[in-house]
C-alpha cells in the first residue's frame, strides 16, 4: 500500500561514496604480497636452473679423478677451478664417439661389450642400460618418441604415458588381442612411473611432443601446451564397443 501523506515513507540506502572509494583501494598488504609474488616468478626458475647445473657439473666434476694427480686442477693452481671437470667429460665423450664410431674402435668396443656381457650380474645389468640407452638416445628406437594418454589407474581416469614397446607377442598371444607397453611416469619426478600393457585401441595418440610432455609434468600439469589441433578432434578418447 502506498504510504499516506503524513507518515514517512520506506527508508532507501544512500550510497556511500566513502566505503567505494575504500573498497576500490588496495589493501598495503595485498599490494606488498602481489610484489613477492612476482618476484619469486621471477627467481625461483632462475634457482632452481643454478642448482641443476651445479648439480650437474658437480657430478662432470668427478671425471677428475681420471687424470694423475699431478696434473689436477688443485696441484696445478693450489686452488679447485670449478667447470675443468667439464669440459673434460665432454672432451672424454667425444673422443669415446670418436672411436666408436671409427670401424677399428668400433671392433674393440663390441669386443669390450661381449666381454663384459658374459660376466655374471654386471652382464645383464650392462645389457639393460645398453638397450635403454641406444632406445632412448638414438633415432633408431620407437620409445619414447610418442606421448599418449590412457585410462589409468582406473577407468575414466586419465593419464600422460610414452609408448615404450609394440612387439608384445608373448602378451598378444596370451591375451588375444594388439597390446602396447606404455610407461606412466609419475609426477613430479618422471624417472619412476608403471609399465602397463594397454589394448591397442584403448591408447589416445596426443599430438604434444615429449619435451612438452615432460614440461608437464615436471610443473604438476601447470604448465599445459597449447593445442593448435582441429576442433572436429577434441575428443578423450574413442568409442568403446560392448562385446
Amino acid at each position: 500500500m502506498p504510504a499516506s501523506a503524513d507518515g514517512p515513507g520506506p527508508a532507501q540506502a544512500s550510497p556511500n561514496p566513502q566505503g567505494s572509494e575504500e573498497a576500490g583501494r588496495r589493501h598495503p598488504l595485498r599490494t606488498f604480497r602481489n610484489y613477492l609474488i612476482g618476484g619469486l616468478l621471477v627467481w625461483i626458475p632462475i634457482m632452481v636452473t643454478v642448482w641443476v647445473l651445479r648439480f650437474v657439473a658437480r657430478i662432470l666434476d668427478q671425471s677428475l679423478v681420471l687424470l694423475p694427480h699431478a696434473w689436477r686442477p688443485e696441484t696445478l693452481v693450489g686452488t679447485y677451478v670449478p667447470g675443468v671437470g667439464v669440459i673434460l667429460s665432454l672432451l672424454l665423450l667425444f673422443l669415446t664417439g670418436l672411436l666408436a664410431k671409427n670401424l677399428f674402435g668400433g671392433r674393440i668396443v663390441a669386443g669390450l661389450e661381449s666381454l663384459v656381457r658374459r660376466i655374471p650380474v654386471i652382464g645383464p645389468v650392462y645389457g639393460g642400460a645398453k638397450s635403454f640407452s641406444e632406445t632412448v638416445l638414438t633415432d633408431t628406437g620407437r620409445s619414447f618418441k610418442q606421448v599418449v594418454m590412457v585410462e589409468f589407474p582406473r577407468k575414466g581416469v586419465y593419464s600422460i604415458g610414452f609408448i615404450t614397446a609394440h612387439d608384445l607377442e608373448e602378451a598378444q598371444a596370451k591375451t588375444e588381442q594388439k597390446v602396447t607397453g606404455v610407461f606412466v611416469p609419475t609426477t613430479p619426478n618422471p624417472t619412476t612411473g608403471f609399465l602397463v600393457m594397454f589394448p591397442h585401441d584403448e591408447i589416445v595418440v596426443l599430438d604434444m611432443t615429449v619435451d612438452e610432455a615432460f614440461k608437464m609434468l615436471f610443473t604438476l600439469g601447470v604448465v599445459v601446451p597449447t593445442w593448435r589441433g582441429p576442433a572436429a578432434d577434441r575428443r578423450l578418447a574413442p568409442q568403446q564397443t560392448e562385446p
